[in-house]
């Protein structure tokens, strides 16, 4: 059996299934594959970015690992233990050392909860922290992030985007935490504000050992801030590579459909962005072949009859499609 060595996170066959409803008696015609097989590990003390469309399964995703969501089939090791087959104890205690920062900084927050409330309600549910102490922790933790103590008694709604996103780091780092999952947290924010935040990420990172898994649309961003990619498809994982390999050399033509798309700053270059053809795939059925077949134009016969699986193509440069051959 696999664990999860030289990684803080392995997961091996990951699947998410949604049923469908229908009829008088809500009875299951089928399914939705959110997350359907996905093999993925997160370097201990490093970051992997999670890209992909929207739809594609990357919340799930990240959801799913802290059993936020049930996983329908797979196996996902935190270390050397077993995430899915731990009983509500165990779990109770892994969750302490898995934490996520959520998107939206302003439903994320309970508006009727004072900020010394939202940062330490996780130290009291655990019974780390009591009265003076706990206070004491939530102004450290505040100071950690970049806010004053005198927020204390504040409510949501009287900060802007970026320092509400700051009370919600606050909160997902109260635990101690060694694994993050940062389900894009800048993409509601301003750009003037995105870099603080990412900066603010980077420095716990390196304070604190921590590891992301952090998902994102802006591409641009995931370039700077990660040091591995996957790139997500239809809730499989088409390419993984390092940074710098994936930006200068995709090889997937969903990958390189994704980078065309990236907009350079700077008015004197021209690009074509490749936009896929036909149409996005029925997740709610089986399909055959490669789950990107119906919209690359580079497809042939056995692409819509054989899927392809994760192959290394050269060091550490992984990639699911027949045409690499």
């Amino acid at each position: 059996m696999a664990k999860a060595d030289g990684h803080i996170l392995r997961v091996q066959g990951l699947k998410t299934y949604f049923p469908i409803r229908r009829g008088v008696f809500s009875r299951i015609r089928g399914w939705v594959r959110a997350v359907d097989g996905v093999d993925l590990d997160i370097p201990r003390g490093q970051t992997v970015g999670l890209v992909g469309e929207s739809g594609c399964g990357k919340t799930t995703l990240g959801r799913t690992l802290l059993r936020l969501i049930p996983a329908t089939a797979g196996t996902a090791w935190f270390e050397d233990e077993l995430i899915f087959s731990a009983n509500r104890r165990r779990m109770r205690q892994l969750r302490r050392q898995m934490q996520i920062i959520f998107q939206d900084p302003v439903g994320s927050l309970n508006p009727r909860m004072t900020v010394q409330t939202i940062v330490g309600e996780p130290l009291k549910v655990h019974g780390l922290a009591h009265g003076r102490a706990l206070r004491q922790r939530v102004v450290n933790l505040l100071e950690q992030v970049g806010l004053s103590p005198g927020y204390l008694n504040r409510y949501p709604h009287e900060f802007s985007g970026g320092q509400r996103q700051r009370i919600g780091i606050a909160r997902a780092l109260a635990l101690e935490p060694k694994f993050i999952i940062c389900d894009e947290p800048v993409s509601a924010l301003d750009v003037s504000i995105q870099s603080q935040i990412l900066n603010l990420l980077a420095d716990l990172q390196d304070a604190l050992g921590l590891s992301y898994l952090f998902i994102a649309h802006n591409l641009a961003v995931v370039e700077h801030f990660c040091g591995e990619v996957a790139v997500m498809y239809l809730g499989q994982i088409v390419e993984r590579a390092g940074s710098e390999d994936l930006y200068r050399n995709p090889v997937h033509p969903y990958t390189k459909t994704l980078l065309s798309a990236v907009p350079i700053p700077d008015p004197r270059t021209k690009t074509a962005c490749q936009a896929p053809v036909g149409d996005v795939s029925d997740t709610s059925g089986p399909f055959t072949g490669c789950p990107f077949h119906p919209r690359c134009s580079l497809a042939q016969d056995q692409c819509r009859q054989e899927c392809p699986q994760l192959r290394e193509i050269g060091p550490g440069h992984f990639v699911a499609c027949w045409r690499t051959e």
